[in-house]
């Protein structure tokens, strides 16, 4: 997939959250976020980040959706291509407590698998609820399938685990730390991401993130441990 293609896919995905979100305005929220480095000279490279997410939050209901992207290239060749698309369903008993369900995808043909799909139900708890401070909990069973570049493929059940803490450092800028692992009988796959966001004006601001991902078990050749640290424009609506 050609990076102008990626671009266009991120773009048109932030237009068609922002028209639902002016069609229910109280309902709907989410943002779209776009990073892009070039260099020239000695060395020619081209990375692209890109992301959108989308929240729809109506009583007893949370729905949840998210689109991140990667990809990177030189020269001659791409060096990094990542797709992660997921969707989660929460339904909240109460102002701090929630059952939620929740469908991941991965492409990574870098890290040896041509996809990995995940299926997770379990429970939620708000620890903290305070105005500026929230950190949610989350724990359950579910299953994962894997398709590795050499053709064969893995199905295991795991369990989950995760961590959402969101910190406002004031009107106009938060910290987000958001942790995952997933245990299974091949393989445990952690990730966390790290975000530092600052509003620039109106609806524009300004991400930093920080993500480590850790794979136990990888093919031959493959690392398991990918770091990446990106800086991105984000609209938010």
């Amino acid at each position: 997939m050609s990076i102008k293609i990626i671009a266009a896919t991120i773009v048109l995905l932030g237009a068609a959250v922002q028209v639902m979100a002016e069609d229910a305005p109280k309902p709907w929220k989410g943002e779209a976020g776009l990073g892009v480095v070039a260099t020239n000279g000695n060395t020619k490279t081209k990375t692209i980040k890109g992301y959108a997410g989308v929240v729809y939050e109506k009583e007893h209901w949370r729905h949840t959706g998210k689109l991140d992207v990667l990809n990177s290239s030189d020269a001659v060749r791409t060096t990094a291509e990542r797709y992660m698309l997921s969707g989660k369903s929460d339904y909240k008993f109460d102002e701090l407590n929630y059952m939620f369900g929740l469908i991941g995808y991965e492409n990574d043909r870098f890290a040896g698998f041509s996809y990995r799909l995940s299926e997770v139900v379990g429970y939620g708890r708000r620890v903290i609820n305070q105005s500026n401070l929230t950190l949610d909990l989350e724990a359950g069973p579910g299953a994962r399938q894997t398709k590795f570049i050499s053709g064969d493929s893995d199905n295991e059940l795991i369990g989950r685990v995760a961590g959402n803490l969101l910190w406002k450092l004031s009107p106009t800028a938060s910290f987000t730390e958001n942790l995952t692992s997933e245990f299974g009988s091949k393989a445990t796959i952690s990730r966390s991401v790290t975000a530092l966001t600052a509003q620039l004006m109106g609806n524009l601001a300004m991400k930093l993130s920080y993500t480590v991902r850790h794979i136990s078990d990888v093919p031959v050749a493959v690392k398991k441990m990918d770091t990446e640290t990106a800086v991105t424009l984000v609209y938010g609506f």
